[in-house]
C-alpha cells in the first residue's frame, strides 16, 4: 500500500465520519424537536428589573415574565438553528470528500483489474 492510497481511504474515512456526524445531529435535533421538546428547554430564572428593591404591579410582573418567556424562546430557536446549520454544513462537507475520494479508489481498482 502506498502513500496515495493511505491518503485516498484516510480522506474517504474522514468523509463518511463526517456525514455519519452530521446526520446523527440531525436525527438528535428532530428527536429533540418533534419527540421529547422538554429535553431542549433550559430553565432561567425569572427575570429581575434593576429597580427590584420596588415592589412591582402585578402588570409589571406580568410584563417581565413574558418578555423573559419570549426570550427564552427566541434564544432556543437560535439554538436550534446553529445546531441544524452546524450538521448541514457537516453533511455538505463531508458528502462530497467522501464520494471523490471512494470513486477514485474504485477507478483505480477497476484501472488495475481490467
Amino acid at each position: 500500500m502506498n502513500i496515495r492510497n493511505i491518503y485516498l481511504y484516510l480522506f474517504s474515512f474522514i468523509g463518511l465520519l463526517m456525514l455519519v456526524i452530521g446526520l446523527a445531529q440531525m436525527v438528535d435535533l428532530a428527536i429533540t424537536v418533534w419527540i421529547f421538546p422538554e429535553a431542549d428547554l433550559h430553565e432561567r430564572g425569572f427575570a429581575i428589573p434593576p429597580d427590584a428593591d420596588k415592589e412591582l404591579s402585578e402588570a409589571d410582573s406580568q410584563a417581565a415574565k413574558e418578555k423573559q418567556e419570549a426570550f427564552s424562546r427566541n434564544e432556543q430557536s437560535r439554538s436550534r438553528q446553529r445546531q441544524l446549520s452546524g450538521s448541514l454544513s457537516m453533511l455538505l462537507v463531508g458528502l462530497p470528500l467522501y464520494l471523490y475520494h471512494w470513486r477514485t479508489i474504485n477507478n483505480e481498482k477497476k484501472a488495475k483489474a481490467g
